[in-house]
């Protein structure tokens, strides 16, 4: 059950990049951003007040590294992402959430001093390579001229921010509950994204309410902001946040399935090439290195 739950956690993600795109005219990126995650506010709001008056000590003893994540990990990834998506495509937003744990690896060293294998510098070279592949269509001369997509390189802004994201979490206050901790973020989240909001509705971005963009923002507030979350929680109890780390690699696969079957984008050879790259070099950086520690664990619990 938990890895089927781990396997809808990251299609629920996928799908929030594929519809966002479907309706990228129709909303502007800001206002997408705050609707879904003020909507998603509402619903968990009745189960967060009894829990907010509870913890309240523990919220305003830490509201520095609290307010830190909540604008990283609600306020600009998705609106990155949702930025992003207004002019490249589903499939390359995917395809480059795959170097999240490489780059998590990056700033690790970097900033926190982690030890880091030859191999592990191999497989962030590579799967870097792969990105670039992505970001240049495999063409030279935008290599040489540096002409990337712009949609292409907001997508990559989302990727480093949600890598410094995760990289931060390991200081958020381990006294407060998880479900109390992701209401606050959101609660913060969507407070900080009212005024941008305003300012893009203030310059003539009015979103166009129909039934299919309504349906997107409904989706997008209950499906990759609330049962993703409750759904990697609960296949991370279960198998453990080695094994569940695993299961983001799917998110190329299911891009491209879906941006092919939803948006009838076109996989084009390039595609293949950088995910390819970045499959290799995530293996090397990431993969190998997590199921070797995963093994002594095994050992032990067979002795």
């Amino acid at each position: 059950m938990a890895y089927l739950l781990l396997v809808f956690t990251v299609l629920f993600w996928v799908g929030n990049s594929v519809l966002a795109r479907a309706i990228h005219l129709e909303f502007p990126p800001v206002t997408l951003a705050f609707a879904r995650w003020s909507l998603a506010l509402l619903l968990i709001l009745p189960f967060l007040i009894p829990r907010l008056k509870r913890d309240w000590p523990i919220i305003r003893a830490h509201w520095k590294i609290i307010l830190l994540l909540a604008i990283l990990g609600v306020a600009c990834f998705n609106t990155l992402i949702y930025t992003g998506l207004q002019t490249t495509l589903a499939t390359n937003t995917t395809l480059l959430h795959s170097a999240i744990p490489v780059v998590i690896l990056i700033i690790s060293r970097v900033f926190l001093k982690q030890a880091v294998s030859g191999r592990q510098w191999l497989g962030v070279a590579i799967s870097m390579t792969g990105v670039l592949v992505l970001l240049t269509q495999a063409r030279m001369d935008a290599l040489l001229q540096l002409q990337f997509n712009r949609g292409d390189l907001w997508v990559f802004a989302a990727v480093i921010d949600w890598a410094l994201y995760s990289v931060l979490l390991r200081y958020r206050p381990l006294d407060l509950s998880a479900f109390t901790f992701f209401g606050v973020t959101v609660l913060i989240g969507a407070l900080a994204l009212l005024v941008p909001a305003l300012l893009e509705l203030s310059v003539g971005r009015v979103p166009e309410v129909n039934t299919q963009t309504l349906g997107t923002v409904l989706y997008m507030a209950i499906f990759p902001s609330i049962l993703s979350y409750l759904c990697w929680n609960r296949g991370v109890a279960e198998l453990g946040a080695p094994v569940a780390g695993l299961f983001i690699h799917l998110m190329p696969l299911f891009g491209l399935l879906l941006s092919v079957l939803i948006l009838g984008e076109q996989v084009r050879p390039f595609h293949f090439a950088g995910i390819a790259l970045i499959f290799v070099g995530i293996y090397l950086a990431v993969v190998s290195q997590t199921l070797q520690s995963i093994k002594p664990t095994e050992s032990s619990c067979k002795n």
